[in-house]
């Protein structure tokens, strides 16, 4: 399932956060070198539960905004979020 999302870099603490049909994920790391994209992976892969490389960013991977795919279905992200 392809996921709009909403990446805030240098938070405090890790979250999610539901926004209509995007989600806003609070990231610690910084911006830079991809860092923040390294743990949006593994942040996500820890929430839904499935292998970091079956994530993909396929829009967005130097934009704040990105949309990524991660197999899972619908029913889970209302659970989760």
């Amino acid at each position: 399932m392809n996921i709009e999302i909403r990446v805030v870099p240098n938070a405090k603490k890790r979250e999610i956060v539901r926004e209509g049909f995007t989600l806003k994920v609070k990231l610690i790391s910084s911006p830079r070198d991809g860092k923040a994209n390294e743990e949006l992976i593994e942040f996500l892969s820890d929430t839904f539960r499935v292998k970091k490389s079956e994530i993909k960013i396929i829009r967005g991977e130097k934009d704040r905004r990105k949309v990524v795919f991660i197999p899972v279905d619908n029913n889970v992200i209302d659970t989760i979020c």
